[in-house]
């Protein structure tokens, strides 16, 4: 998606997707998206769409609102489902108001909220509120760098959320088909999992299996299972669930 704060890494998923399928020989077209996206997929005649759009655009509806408009059957979740879990905040009064455990937060409107963050306690972590692949998020440790990681966020959107932060292991639940693949451990030499962990670095760590019980895998495939389910969404994705030092688990 041109314009999009995640364009690098979905043009190389997209090549590597598209070179799947074509293997497969599935007669597939790659296409990079732009303002003409829907005049490009009325003259392509196609069947359906894969969509490879990390980010904006991608993965908050938009797309899916085009495709649903010229009739395209495309893969992943809908308008809806898509819309919610590309934002932070909805998604978690959604969790919170089914009961299920995510960190506290405050939404950062001006600098006025500042101090009001401040009382959930440091550190905290810091984030806007409509991105992906962890772009624009920070940690915090007092009120001066909670100013600083404020600005950096609120570049990339006008809602910014300061939350607790979880000291504990990260892990990473796939749901396929509406079921939950095996649980993935993370684990990474920086401070947080960000967008240099995710995609540049050589020394992040994937674990299957996960390490952890049968009992507590199990249950954070379950846990994983109703936040996806709670969202809307369908056919794959991702959750991430972070564990405290108290073994509670978080969506994150």
């Amino acid at each position: 998606m041109a314009g999009s704060a995640e364009r690098e890494v979905s043009l190389k998923s997209g090549k590597a997707v598209l070179a799947a399928l074509q293997r497969k020989g599935v007669d597939a077209h790659g296409i990079d998206v732009d303002r003409d996206i829907s005049e490009t997929l009325k003259r392509g005649n196609f069947d359906r769409a894969f969509i490879v759009l990390h980010g904006r655009g991608g993965e908050d509806g938009v797309i899916q609102g085009v495709l649903e408009t010229l009739q395209i059957p495309y893969t992943g979740t809908g308008i809806l489902g898509s819309a919610l879990a590309m934002d932070k905040v909805r998604s978690k009064r959604l969790w919170s108001g089914m009961g299920l455990p995510t960190p506290e937060y405050l939404l950062i409107h001006g600098e006025e909220d500042l101090e009001t963050a401040g009382v959930l306690g440091f550190p905290l972590i810091v984030k806007p509120v409509h991105e992906g692949s962890s772009i624009g998020i920070s940690r915090v440790s007092d009120a001066a760098s909670l100013q600083r990681a404020w600005v950096m966020a609120r570049q990339y959107d006008r809602e910014v959320l300061a939350e607790r932060w979880i000291t504990g292991a990260e892990y990473s639940v796939t749901i396929l088909d509406d079921q939950a693949l095996p649980v993935i451990r993370l684990e990474t030499s920086h401070e947080l999992y960000d967008y240099a962990a995710k995609y540049e670095s050589d020394d992040t760590g994937y674990f299957i299996p996960s390490g952890l019980s049968k009992t507590a895998e199990s249950g954070m495939q379950e846990l994983a299972l109703r936040a996806f389910r709670a969202l809307g969404a369908t056919g794959w994705g991702r959750v991430d669930i972070m564990v405290d030092e108290q073994e509670q688990p978080w969506l994150d």
